[in-house]
């Protein structure tokens, strides 16, 4: 046996790395990472602590070496060989496997306009690091996307007095993940923290010191970032003959097309048990999928069944969302003094749940909302909407049943 090879030291990648070895696989691990650091935590990226970037380790040098992981820093891969069972790598070697993980993850999705060049991104260490640099030596700054990590990244640059501007294409900021009630919540919370919204706006150009817009208006960026969402890293799957789509194809397992080689995290597009295939992009899957990869390919038989979950900070407000929310699903609101809650049923089950408040205020309420999910709970709706009534009552009425 060659061992597992893993193509991706981030998140999703370094945490497939140990469930192998904790999953008791005896053979060679090996993970390979592009970037020259140690494999490190990206939520941190957009919150700087006393005006440094951090770079939060995910793991220390010695956790690796005591597993036997052999790590490749700074290496890419540039080509997949599925009938050698090989991979090579952007120093001229090429290493083989037994079973191979693809956790190449996505990058941010270009912008086309005259003067995109000047635009910089928002994905990596890198990225951050030259964006909080620049904002020391800017007074405005012009994000292009209103989505989560732009208006994360607005919070943060206008905390800094920087005069922020976010141009959105769409009608309304955070139109696609974020429940509608919390994106007006979130939305109005940065118009009066001073944010302006451009909303409904292409781009003409971007020049020296601002954006130019389709109608003409202009506005200011010292400095222009872009965030208007990211796209699967599968070149690599593609090239070899591996099934893709929106993301690199797998199973419910996490297996590709090809049985030796799987896929998870951000590229990753897995079956769903009510047809075609879906890809998630947060912290928590990556890590989930990445845990699931590697005991399946350390021998397990584990299909991917995590509920979606997300969080974002933007100024002293905490959104966490669980579940998957949608427009068909009945809603109920709960309202207290540490913020709103918001459930989702599906034909009196719940099937998602959402909180807004000052801080994590509503977490532990999300967690228990989580636990009631996989529990196949169908509360009572006027339980749900009474402040009153603890969902950990719930839960276990729920497991009781």
């Amino acid at each position: 046996m060659d061992g597992i090879v893993i193509v991706g030291a981030g998140e999703c990648g370094t945490r497939a790395a140990f469930a192998a070895r904790e999953a008791g696989f005896s053979g060679t691990v090996t993970l390979v990472g592009n970037e020259p650091h140690l494999p490190y935590e990206r939520p941190p990226l957009s919150k700087p602590m006393d005006g440094a970037v951090q770079l939060k380790a995910i793991c220390t040098a010695g956790a690796l070496q005591a597993l036997g992981i052999r790590y490749l820093q700074g290496v890419a891969a540039s080509q997949l060989d599925t009938a050698a069972r090989s991979v090579k790598l952007s120093s001229g070697t090429t290493i083989s496997y037994d079973k191979l993980l693809l956790a190449t993850g996505a990058r941010p999705r270009g912008i086309s306009c005259v003067g995109s060049e000047r635009a910089l991104e928002f994905r990596m260490y890198s990225d951050a690091d030259a964006i909080f640099a620049r904002a020391d030596k800017c007074s405005s700054v012009a994000i292009i996307g209103g989505g989560l990590i732009g208006m994360e990244l607005a919070a943060v640059l206008r905390s800094k007095g920087m005069d922020v501007g976010i141009v959105e294409a769409a009608p309304k900021p955070l139109g696609r993940a974020v429940p509608t009630r919390f994106a007006e919540s979130l939305h109005a919370k940065h118009v009066r923290q001073g944010v302006k919204f451009h909303l409904g706006q292409a781009i003409r150009e971007i020049a020296d010191d601002a954006v130019v817009l389709a109608d003409g208006s202009v506005v200011p960026g010292e400095m222009v970032v872009t965030a208007i969402g990211v796209v699967p890293e599968v070149a690599l799957a593609e090239a070899a003959g591996i099934g893709t789509g929106n993301g690199i194809l797998t199973d419910r397992f996490l297996s590709t097309t090809d049985p030796n080689v799987f896929a998870a995290g951000d590229c990753a597009a897995v079956s769903q048990l009510g047809g075609g295939h879906m890809r998630f992009e947060s912290w928590r899957n990556a890590r989930a999928q990445g845990e699931t990869a590697g005991r399946n390919m350390a021998g397990g038989n584990e299909p991917f069944a995590a509920i979606p979950w997300f969080w974002s900070d933007q100024y002293d407000l905490g959104l966490q969302v669980v579940g998957l929310p949608q427009q068909r699903h009945q809603r109920v609101i709960r309202t207290g003094q540490d913020g709103e809650l918001e459930f989702y049923l599906d034909a009196g089950r719940l099937v998602a749940a959402a909180g807004l408040g000052v801080g994590n205020t509503t977490a532990k309420d999300i967690k228990l909302a989580e636990m009631l999910i996989a529990a196949g709970a169908m509360p009572d709706i006027s339980s749900l909407v009474d402040p009153g009534i603890n969902l950990k009552a719930l839960l276990k009425t729920a497991r009781a049943a």
